[in-house]
């Protein structure tokens, strides 16, 4: 069983276990190993006293090396031989072909220069992850492989994993997530017109149904490159998709020549909805056929390649089950404790069921959540994952218009009333909050590839391989 990081992220496909040991491999070398690079690169061993006299060694052994300086941190030859080596591993097991050594060594330390500009930004920014954070990624993860909390380091250990080596990795990947939502997520903006349009635009079209298994090949242009780069660049394109063209595996030239983060995945983007497209994929896709590579494509970012490997529908319904719920909500206060307020609530659900008072009326009068009191209490139709466990718990139990015993909540104590349940079309609803997903997404990915030009071509960067 091979472990995944948790989704999100936005831009990529989640890391299997296999691929994160490289990196998480690579972190924990890294404080033993930066110490070495302020060290001498050789050192001598000592002078004996003791007769016969014994020369000196005149070679040391070298401990480690750096093969990338950038700002003022390091990429370490450790560091990259480790990601190196679960790379090539993964590839082979996925019958990808592998390019030269050297080239495959040039993609992955450009892969860990991203990585470190990234979290040198990060940590300028002030972005934080917190131990609660990563403990709800972890969870995750062993939700998502059918593992307790607790057996997850004993799983890792089974993949050759070092828990605490795999929870710092994993720290540093929801950094370099949390620091992309800011700089490019949150910085997409979409107007509700733009929304409504969108969505038209879908309803007539074929693509709003379909999903789409793409890979994807980028050659970089800088955003103030010359005349001559971009002329390059371009060549560099025609040269890649003459041989796509020829036959050769789109996965392995991904591998060997593309500049997206996709590149050591084979240049894979798994599946993508129709409207989740980017937007300079959007009209060029859907006429594609399974197998087919696009013609070369260019945007802000460079020149791109696509190749269609699968499409398939993705047409649903979504029903949910919704719960009509009224309450009344008190709190405790220095006058009022705990058992004063489940009284005064025992009172009132008495007074209901006596029919001397009526639900609305006391939640009028005396509930405090304000959002529901001026609607006697009443909390529509909603679905009960909505609301906290132990509310959730309590307003389950119920029949149809009972009203339950006060139990307390983080909001204080509560007596709920169950008005009704039903099966609700929720598509509709859904679907526009998921156009509202897929439009932003259509955008995030270009950004992204923007974004993370601009902070490379804006680092100091030295390459010693």
């Amino acid at each position: 069983m091979k472990f995944r990081m948790f989704p999100g992220l936005p831009l990529a496909a989640m890391a299997s276990f296999a691929l994160c040991a490289a990196v998480t491999a690579a972190a924990a070398d890294a404080p033993a190993a930066a110490a070495a690079t302020t060290a001498p690169a050789t050192t001598a061993a000592p002078a004996t006293t003791a007769p016969p006299p014994r020369a000196h060694a005149t070679h040391g052994a070298t401990l480690d090396r750096v093969v990338a300086v950038i700002n003022d941190g390091v990429v370490l030859e450790s560091e990259l031989n480790e990601q190196v080596a679960e790379i090539t591993q993964r590839l082979r097991s996925q019958n990808v072909a592998l390019p030269e050594a050297s080239v495959l060594r040039e993609q992955v330390l450009e892969r860990l220069v991203l990585e470190e500009v990234q979290e040198q930004h990060a940590e300028r920014a002030g972005i934080v992850v917190s131990d609660e954070q990563v403990n709800a990624a972890l969870q995750d993860i062993a939700v998502r492989n059918k593992v307790s909390f607790d057996q997850l380091p004993e799983k890792l250990a089974g993949e050759g994993l070092v828990y605490a080596d795999y929870r710092k990795n994993l720290r540093r990947e929801i950094q370099r997530q949390m620091l992309r939502t800011r700089d490019v997520v949150q910085r997409i903006n979409i107007s509700p017109r733009e929304l409504d349009q969108y969505i038209e635009r879908q309803k007539n079209t074929a693509t709003a149904n379909n999903e789409y298994n793409l890979a994807h090949i980028l050659v970089a242009v800088a955003q103030d490159a010359s005349p001559t780069q971009l002329a390059a660049a371009k060549k560099k394109a025609e040269d890649v998709a003459d041989r796509a063209a020829k036959g050769e595996p789109f996965n392995q030239l991904a591998v060997t020549y593309s500049d997206s983060q996709t590149a050591l995945e084979g240049g894979a983007l798994g599946w993508l909805k129709g409207p989740a497209l980017p937007t300079f994929l959007a009209d060029v896709v859907p006429r594609m056929k399974p197998g087919q590579v696009s013609e070369i494509l260019q945007t802000g970012s460079g020149f791109h390649l696509v190749r269609l490997n699968e499409v398939r529908s993705a047409t649903t319904t979504q029903i949910i089950k919704q719960t009509h719920l009224r309450h009344i909500l008190l709190k405790t206060s220095e006058v009022e404790d705990d058992a004063t307020v489940q009284q005064k609530l025992t009172t009132m659900r008495a007074q209901i069921l006596a029919g001397t008072a009526e639900f609305a009326v006391l939640a009028k009068a005396s509930s405090a959540d304000p959002g529901s009191a001026i609607e006697g209490g009443d909390l529509g139709w909603t679905s009960l994952e909505s609301f906290v466990p132990e509310f959730t718990h309590h307003a389950d139990a119920l029949k149809d218009n009972e009203i339950s015993e006060p139990f307390k909540t983080q909001f204080g104590w509560h007596i709920v009333q169950m008005l009704g349940r039903r099966d609700f079309d929720n598509t509709a609803t859904a679907e526009r909050e998921q156009a509202y997903a897929q439009l932003r997404e259509s955008r995030v990915d270009e950004a992204t590839e923007i974004w993370l030009q601009q902070l490379r071509d804006e680092a100091y960067v030295e390459l010693r391989l």
